[in-house]
């Protein structure tokens, strides 16, 4: 019998915010990856990185600022950082996990290029606030610059990224390639660095691509037969605080398509999840996207727990 070929997004919470959260944090990720390998999943994970290329970002920005000689790291470069320092803390987690329970499984993280139109509208309509607080004059000189800042409610300012769409992802033979192979690939963290393709040349792009929608692009690639969204939420819920509050289990493509059309999720946190889950389970057959809990991973993939789209 062929194994299921799964993708699981990993988000925020998976990590923590701080180095010592993060080792402590990626070991309970372990488990939930290890169960799946257990029940003979063939696994792809890909990740949040939100406060860690934050991190990267304002450390890069400030050691610049205390030496002129260096300059700030683009964020494209502090994406390939936190692919590698995230990917360094949960596969050696994985790998110990499954050793304990007496599995020799390769795990392996690939530093994953994702191609972004330079036309996309997003370039014009920035979402994604990164990096470090900044003084007004500070803002203004961002401004200059043609970047976007936004002041925050202490009245700071912060600069604001661009999410374009994922279209391709270059190292996508590379990750078949180990998955075929029987190896658990991490790939795609963050998003993917976001790149252009400029000829030969690929040049990192000023944007932040949304994890979701990579997870769902990754899995379209990689004719995957489930999409599963790991974050702090059991299920989803329609209708919140009202006499017709819904917590929705299993729905098709076309209902979830009606509620998030209706508005039912908070932009930025569980509509991304519903619309990567409507692109991935549409643009196929027998597939199924699945968004609950770190605790729930097996039990969702088996249809017990969860919101699941198909």
């Amino acid at each position: 019998m062929k194994k299921e070929t799964v993708v699981v997004a990993l988000g925020r919470n998976c990590f923590g915010k701080t180095l010592p959260e993060q080792k402590t944090a990626v070991k309970q990720a372990a488990r939930a990856i290890a169960d799946l390998a257990e029940e003979r999943y063939e696994v792809v994970i890909t990740h949040s990185n939100g406060p860690q290329i934050g991190m990267l970002h304002t450390a890069m920005t400030e050691f610049s600022r205390l030496d002129p000689s260096y300059s700030a790291a683009p964020m494209s470069v502090c994406g390939a950082l936190s692919q590698g320092y995230i990917g360094y803390d949960l596969q050696n987690a994985i790998r110990t996990e499954l050793l304990d329970r007496g599995i020799y499984k390769p795990v392996c993280t690939i530093i994953t290029q994702v191609r972004v139109d330079p036309f996309d509208k997003a370039f014009n309509n920035p979402t994604k606030v990164i990096g470090r607080h900044m003084s007004k004059e500070d803002a203004e000189a961002e401004i200059k610059k043609g970047n976007y800042v936004t002041q925050e409610e202490d009245g700071t300012y912060r600069r604001i990224y661009a999410s374009p769409k994922p279209i391709d992802i270059y190292e996508i033979d590379a990750i078949k390639a180990l998955v075929d192979a029987g190896q658990i690939v991490i790939a795609c963290g963050g998003g993917g660095i976001p790149v252009l393709q400029q000829g030969t040349k690929l040049v990192g792009a000023s944007a932040i691509i949304e994890k979701d929608a990579t997870a769902a692009r990754l899995g379209q690639m990689l004719d995957a037969d489930a999409l599963l969204f790991l974050t702090i939420k059991e299920k989803m819920i329609i209708n919140r605080g009202t006499e017709s509050e819904r917590v929705l289990d299993h729905i098709t493509v076309d209902e979830a398509r009606s509620y998030i059309d209706d508005g039912q999720f908070q932009a930025g946190l569980d509509k991304p999840k519903m619309e990567a889950a409507v692109e991935f389970v549409s643009t196929g057959t027998d597939r199924r996207a699945v968004i609950t809990t770190l605790e729930n991973a097996k039990a969702g993939l088996a249809g017990r727990n969860g919101t699941i789209i198909q």
